[in-house]
């Protein structure tokens, strides 16, 4: 059973890579749309055909227990090295990029589903965590990743009668 720890990056905000996301998922919208030469489209159509086109979104389970919260995300293919994987307290991000190439040595193709391209999860969690608890590892082309609830900072208020 291979496994193999994946290192992880502590950010303050997830915020510049989605709207680095956005900003490609836009161009590509806009090149969809100028290709319709005049014909009546669907804007929400060239919008979810652009994502589908640049991100491949990984399944994933999240499940809470005893103050531990467990990810899993499914990336069958994915090389570890490929893989950037950022924590901040309330959310995780699973980015990187998968590449398929085919060799003539190999034989002749008939069909091929595998395509290169960009992963990208951002998974936004129920409760904050603790960044520096999270642990990760890629074992059997499943991510598994661990992270302690964040203490809860309690405040006792006095209240007096008026």
């Amino acid at each position: 059973m291979a496994k193999t720890l994946i290192a992880l990056k502590k950010t303050d905000s997830i915020l510049n890579e989605l709207d680095q996301l956005h900003d490609a998922i836009s161009r590509r919208a806009y090149d969809l749309f100028r290709h319709h030469e005049g014909l009546p489209t669907d804007p929400l159509d060239d919008w979810l055909c652009a994502e589908r086109d640049l991100v491949w979104r990984p399944a994933v389970a999240l499940r809470e227990k005893d103050g531990q919260f467990e990810l899993e995300a499914a990336l069958a293919g994915v090389n570890p090295a490929d893989l950037d994987v950022r924590v901040t307290p309330e959310e995780i991000l699973i980015a990187g990029k998968t590449e398929h190439h085919h060799e003539a040595r190999h034989g002749t193709v008939h069909l091929c589903e595998f395509a290169p391209g960009r992963l990208f999860r951002a998974v936004h969690l129920p409760e904050p965590i603790d960044p520096d608890s999270v642990k990760a590892e890629l074992r059997n082309g499943m991510l598994h990743m661990t992270a302690a609830a964040a203490a809860q900072a309690t405040q006792k208020i006095d209240v007096h009668a008026a």
